[in-house]
């Protein structure tokens, strides 16, 4: 799937949160998010620090979505997410992804195609161009699966 172009990238800027400053980068995928490196990736308070960032009002009035990040290889980062609106850690979160990666080569830390492994186990791949420090042609390739069918009908009256 290809998503909207990016925009609003911003990188290495401290925040205040849970009394000390957490470096983080932004970008815009279509939402808001913030993206964070950390090594301890299984044992990071991904809910405590996420839902500071998220409500943080450097982002006001509308939050970011939060992305805590680790390089696992060549190509290949693992991400755990806080999503607004859930308020909580999610399994997946495809524009997260994609700003993870386009974060991730905006430092020189990988290329595209990157590979995401997120927290449900199933591996994300993201493909983007990239000139200068913008990003164009951004997508997004994954598994689909159908969790759920339903039917509308309409009642006569």
């Amino acid at each position: 799937m290809r998503l909207t172009d990016p925009r609003d990238l911003k990188l290495d800027y401290a925040i205040p949160v849970k009394g000390g400053h957490l470096k983080v980068n932004s970008v815009n995928t279509g939402v808001p998010h913030v993206v964070s490196f950390v090594d301890a990736i299984n044992e990071f308070d991904v809910f405590g620090y996420g839902r500071d960032v998220r409500f943080h009002s450097a982002y006001a009035p509308a939050g970011t979505n939060v992305n805590f990040v680790k390089l696992e290889g060549p190509n290949r980062l693992r991400v755990r997410t806080y999503e607004r609106g859930v308020e909580d850690e999610t399994l997946a979160c495809g524009t997260g992804a994609v700003a993870s990666a386009l974060i991730a080569t905006s430092k020189s830390l990988v290329d595209s195609p990157v590979e995401i492994l997120v927290k449900s186990g199933e591996i994300l791949k993201i493909y983007f161009d990239k000139s200068g420090d913008s990003f164009s042609k951004v997508y997004l390739e994954g598994k689909a699966s159908v969790i759920y069918e339903g039917k509308i009908w309409k009642e006569a009256y």
